[in-house]
């Protein structure tokens, strides 16, 4: 078996790697370091996971060793997709370096620009960057980029991804073109290959995996979901979510939820906390001190559970991940291995698990096409919904429930109206009415007054007209329920008086 030792690094690289508690590398480390060592060009294809940080920046630190920094001029430049990745980038620089006297910068956005430039006007070794920062440098005229010995693209596939390609062209063509060139991807799209084929020259191809396969260390699976009602899917899909994390138990230490979209990512993680479970979400739109916060916390342990986003599933090493539950199918394929890749690293055990809705079932054919396997189905862990969990996952219910309120004329009084003209017209044709009509005509004394106040110019006016008027001003008598209405009694009283 290979070691350290076997691959000609610094002895206080190997010092700084022995204090790690690494001894042997991983296929792509023994596969990319003798090359890059003698000053040639690598194109490394691995899964995530295996180790592939490491193989540019030991070499990188080796080469480095001798030389000095001039003031503007970085003498490497390693290149990141994320502000994520290239924190760790720089992590690992500390790390393999701490018995040497190499300086680093990080250009990353969400920092201030006047502390960067800093660093670069002291000189610096290694400049760790994301391409947009790199290039605001450049613009601004606090960089030059002439004096790059070594340039790095690390996760070249997330780059083409995140539209990254022209910058990291533009890149390119202005560093020397002796440069040594070190290009490291967990798949190879044909956009990618055009790149290597146009800026590295002879490159040795490291390839340890085929493309685009995933871990045989992770337990993979697949639970098919479908809600009772599209309008309840969403909620009813989170109580799936915590049901599955519910189910691991003590085997689950620490999880990854990815979602495909960046309001997901703060709903799912509002609702597990609101159920009792340490989680926080972390994803391009939050402040970047906030994420940091938050991934040191994951790593530290003292998070369990982090609700992320695809910025987070790229080359984040946190290497005691149990598991990783995918919230959503990816649109992209090519996502999913890299998601996954977050468990199940050197050389530990992980599980995943996915739900797929009946939407993302063709997503779900092009992984399993991509990796050329069927992921497992699972059944989902079934329990009944406790008294907590009755709002979000009941709440449409309850609310079909309420009773739609109806205007109706006349009365509410649970008689059918037909049933009084029934008996009006059919029953009791002439008894109903006569009967009913001396009860308008008793209320009429009550109105009497103003009747005869409005009598002061026809005192002849007939009992007839006054009892009209006044039913007109009667507001007791509604609908066509109990009682009789006043146009029916008039006209009987019309007929008695003829």
């Amino acid at each position: 078996m290979t070691k350290f030792a076997d691959l000609n690094l610094d002895p206080k690289v190997l010092k700084a790697i022995d204090e790690a508690g690494y001894e042997s590398p991983t296929p792509i480390q023994a596969g990319a370091i003798p090359p890059a060592l003698e000053g040639k060009d690598v194109l490394g294809i691995a899964q995530t996971g295996t180790g592939k940080t490491a193989s540019f920046t030991l070499p990188m630190i080796t080469m480095l060793a001798k030389g000095r920094a001039r003031a503007r001029m970085p003498r490497s430049l390693v290149l990141a997709p994320t502000r994520e990745l290239a924190a760790q980038v720089a992590e690992n620089f500390d790390t393999y370096t701490k018995h040497l006297k190499l300086t680093k910068a990080l250009l990353i956005g969400g920092v201030s620009f006047k502390e960067q430039e800093q660093l670069i006007d002291r000189g610096v070794d290694v400049l760790i960057a994301t391409p947009g920062r790199l290039l605001d440098h450049f613009e601004r005229g606090k960089l030059l980029l002439t004096g790059v010995q070594i340039m790095v693209v690390d996760e070249a596939d997330r780059m083409l991804d995140m539209g990254f390609i022209p910058d990291i062209e533009r890149i390119f063509s202005l560093t020397p073109f002796t440069r040594q060139t070190l290009f490291f991807s967990a798949t190879m799209a044909p956009e990618i290959e055009r790149i290597t084929n146009t800026f590295l020259s002879n490159p040795t191809r490291i390839e340890v995996a085929r493309q685009a396969t995933t871990s045989e260390n992770i337990e993979q699976g697949v639970v098919m979901f479908k809600g009772s009602r599209k309008d309840r899917e969403a909620s009813e899909k989170r109580r799936l979510l915590r049901d599955l994390i519910a189910a691991e138990g003590e085997a689950l230490t620490n999880a990854i939820i990815f979602c495909n979209r960046k309001t997901d990512v703060d709903i799912t993680a509002k609702s597990l906390k609101k159920y009792g479970m340490d989680a926080a979400p972390i994803h391009g739109d939050l402040d970047q001190s906030q994420r940091m916060r938050t991934l040191d916390a994951f790593r530290e342990g003292t998070l369990k559970l982090l609700v992320a986003s695809d910025v987070a599933a790229r080359g984040l090493d946190v290497p005691s991940v149990s598991h990783v539950f995918n919230f959503d199918v990816p649109s992209h394929a090519e996502d999913y291995v890299h998601r996954i890749g977050r468990t199940g690293r050197a050389g530990r055990k992980g599980k995943t698990v996915m739900i797929c809705v009946p939407r993302d079932e063709k997503n779900l054919a092009d992984i399993e096409s991509l990796v050329e396997k069927t992921i497992p189905r699972i059944d989902a862990p079934g329990r009944p919904a406790t008294a907590e969990e009755a709002p979000e996952a009941d709440a449409p219910a309850a609310a079909e429930a309420k009773p739609r309120r109806t205007r109706t004329r006349g009365s509410r009084k649970t008689e059918p109206k037909v049933d009084a003209k029934v008996d009006a017209k059919t029953e009791a044709p002439v008894e109903a009415p006569v009967a009913a009509a001396p009860a308008v005509v008793a209320e009429a004394p009550a109105q009497e007054t103003a009747a005869e106040r409005s009598d002061r110019g026809s005192s002849s006016r007939s009992s007839r007209g006054r009892g009209r008027r006044d039913e007109r001003d009667d507001k007791k008598v509604v609908g066509m329920g109990d009682h009789l209405p006043s146009f029916i009694a008039l006209s009987f009283e019309e007929r008695r008086a003829s």
